[in-house]
């Protein structure tokens, strides 16, 4: 009696109730029962199900289209002669030794890669198009991690993918050519595209379900954006950032796919992509990577919908025709092919290698900084957010005994490198190859030894600025592997974190101090000693001590100060000076100061900075400018490599990049 009133309790999961709604999900995604999954061969004929290709086509002359224009601006073909035409510019290959063809060869390298894309979405020779596409697209992909984003591993993915379907049966010219063929394609060509986006999302949503995304530390004061006005009128903008940006993307991400699959819902979660995803297209310079997931939306829809689109727009006889001759025909059951099991299987095993990898970091422990993995494939998507306020990049001529302060972006286009460890010690050796060879052109025939030294303080997620590599570490010396853990790594400051709070409130208390008036938070490790230079503009710096104990001293005056936790030391002058931490565990401490020049700076600012809030002519102009340089790079590499004509390059206009000093 009581097992049988327990199955009417409300609330309770009864199990039959579970599977028939699982059932009937799943039969809403793949259009047939759970009975396919009692065998490989039940599965892969589910799977080479003849279905309309319709819907497919589309997409892949979308994809197609987006990849022509992401080709000119973020892969950077606009840009060839800056960031493959300097002989001096440092790479990070995702295998150590790989270098770029050159100059010429890299821009044929990128007209492979547009001609595979144009073919792509005309559907033109479409597996050569694939296959041209994929691998120039892999190739450029490889040889630099520091332009590595999660959009970029997604468009290598999704090219080779197409590769294998056979997404060129509609909307192309080799279906035209070949109309007396059928349209319909195995349905696991849709089923693999599907799930590639369900990863995207899915594994997005996973990975925000972490205190860091929850509690609103990863993407502060983004409300402030005019996206978001109607929601920060309504909420504040503290309860936006929270509710609407971290909170509402950890849901719609985990989310969106599911409710894309079941037929009731799709409508309403198609409204709320798109709206994501054009917000996103406004508040972060991520190239095509918005438009691309809008272009694949239409996947979770009838497989036919173009046909019924069509139908709408044309009259007459022919349009019937076409739609009745799309009908699926009547299939008589037989035995999958051994091929056909294999495909399916491999594509399963691609299916679970895309859930491994986001979660393989024991294994690449060298890529583990203070992120896990490599940067990229992760779908760890806006989860960390970088605050880098120094770098400082020295190098040693231990023959000379002569020290050189490199700029942060000699040789370089980005900072990628100051937040991973293995691109920073690729980077080291980069300067000591382009050290050596200035030594070899200034005919300096005695070789040298250098050493290099990085002194980068970040800050991730609102923490303490602190240093992310020992500085007292010569990192051409230092032991890199991708399967151990980093031991010149310096180790997040967790003992910190929650002291985020804190933060906070004494950020707002120092702004409300005056206009002009900042704070700036520090964090150090024991013996180790942060060179600061107060300049001129700043007035008013004050170092209050935290927690910990320090030593405080300047050149021109080097009797040390003693600080401990809560005491401070007001009006340091503008000069450099050092702070050294002395106690037993790592100090914490705060600068407060008076920023002279902000007030002007604002006030510059706010009358010269009158852009338009959509501005989507300048955006057109800009991609117009970028396909311009683009096939202008591309045809003097042409011209290079079949007759030899000297090919123009522009030169970074950039102050001196190196200055000698004493030790």
């Amino acid at each position: 009696m009581a097992k049988s009133a327990s199955k009417n309790e409300p609330g309770k999961i009864r199990w039959p109730e579970f599977r028939a709604r699982l059932a009937g999900w799943f039969t809403a995604y793949c259009g047939h029962d759970l009975r396919c999954l009692q065998s490989l061969g039940s599965f892969t004929a589910l799977m080479y199900r003849p279905t309309d290709g319709a819907a497919l086509g589309v997409a892949r002359a979308l994809f197609g289209l987006m990849m022509l224009i992401d080709i000119p601006e973020e892969r950077g073909g606009g840009n060839l002669d800056f960031r493959w035409g300097d002989p001096r510019a440092c790479w990070f290959p995702l295998v150590n030794g790989m270098e770029p063809l050159g100059y010429a060869r890299m821009g044929v390298v990128y007209l492979v890669m547009w001609l595979g894309a144009l073919g792509i979405a005309l559907g033109y020779r479409f597996r050569l198009a694939c296959l041209m596409f994929v691998t120039s697209y892999w190739y450029v992909f490889v040889l630099d991690k520091s332009s590595w984003n999660n959009h970029s591993y997604l468009y290598g993915l999704l090219g080779t993918l197409f590769l294998f379907t056979d997404a060129n049966k509609f909307l192309s010219f080799d279906a035209y050519k070949n109309r007396t063929s059928s349209q319909e394609v195995p349905f696991w060509n849709y089923f693999i595209l599907k799930y590639q986006f369900f990863i995207l999302y899915f594994l997005a949503g996973l990975k925000k379900m972490c205190p860091e995304w929850l509690s609103g530390y990863a993407m502060t004061n983004l409300s402030y954006h005019w996206v978001f006005l109607p929601f920060r009128s309504l909420l504040g903008p503290q309860l936006t950032d929270l509710l609407i940006v971290h909170w509402f993307g950890c849901i719609f991400d985990t989310l969106v796919v599911f409710f894309l699959i079941y037929a009731p819902t799709r409508k309403t979660a198609t409204l709320f992509a798109c709206a994501f995803h054009l917000m996103n297209s406004r508040l972060f310079h991520i190239g095509m990577f918005p438009w691309t997931c809008l272009t694949q939306l239409p996947l979770y829809y009838s497989v036919s919908w173009p046909r019924l689109v069509w139908k709408k727009l044309s009259f007459g006889e022919s349009s019937e025709k076409n739609t009745k001759h799309q009908k699926p025909k009547k299939q008589t059951k037989q035995a999958p092919s051994k091929r056909r099991k294999i495909v399916t299987g491999t594509m399963l095993l691609y299916c679970l290698l895309q859930l491994f990898l986001p979660y393989s970091h024991f294994i690449t422990k060298g890529y583990n900084n203070w992120t896990n993995g490599l940067y990229g494939y992760s779908w760890d998507m806006m989860v960390h957010a970088w605050d880098t306020v120094l770098t400082s990049i020295k190098v040693t001529d231990n023959t000379t005994n002569r020290t050189l302060y490199l700029m942060p972006y000699a040789f370089v286009d980005n900072d990628r490198w100051t937040k991973h460890a293995d691109m920073a010690h690729q980077f080291a050796h980069c300067i000591d190859r382009n050290m050596r060879q200035e030594y070899a052109a200034t005919d300096r025939k005695k070789m040298t030894n250098f050493s290099v030294h990085f002194d980068i303080w970040c800050s991730l997620n609102g923490r303490f600025l602190q240093r992310i590599f020992n500085p007292q570490v010569d990192i051409l010396t230092a032991e890199w592997s991708p399967f151990k853990p980093v031991d010149w790594l310096l180790p997040l400051l967790h003992e910190f974190t929650e002291m985020r709070t804190k933060i906070e409130l004494m950020t707002r208390d120092v702004h409300t101090w005056s206009n002009t008036s900042d704070v700036l938070f520090v964090a150090d490790f024991p013996g180790l000693t942060l060179d600061n230079y107060i300049v001129p503009e700043m007035d008013n710096v004050t170092l209050t001590i935290l927690e910990g104990s320090v030593t405080y001293y300047h050149d021109e005056h080097p009797n040390p100060i003693h600080l401990t936790k809560g005491q401070r030391l007001p009006n340091i002058p503008p000069e450099f000076h050092h702070v050294t931490t002395t106690s037993s565990t790592p100090s914490s401490m705060v600068y407060t100061f008076v920023n002279k020049t902000m007030q002007t700076t604002s006030n510059e600012r706010a009358s010269t900075n009158k852009s338009p809030i959509l501005p989507l002519g300048q955006e057109l102009g800009h991609r117009l400018d970028n396909y311009v340089r683009f096939f202008q790079h591309v045809g003097n590499s042409l011209l290079y490599e079949i007759y030899g004509v000297p090919m123009p390059r522009r030169v970074r206009i950039a102050p001196d990049e190196t200055t000698w000093t004493k030790d």
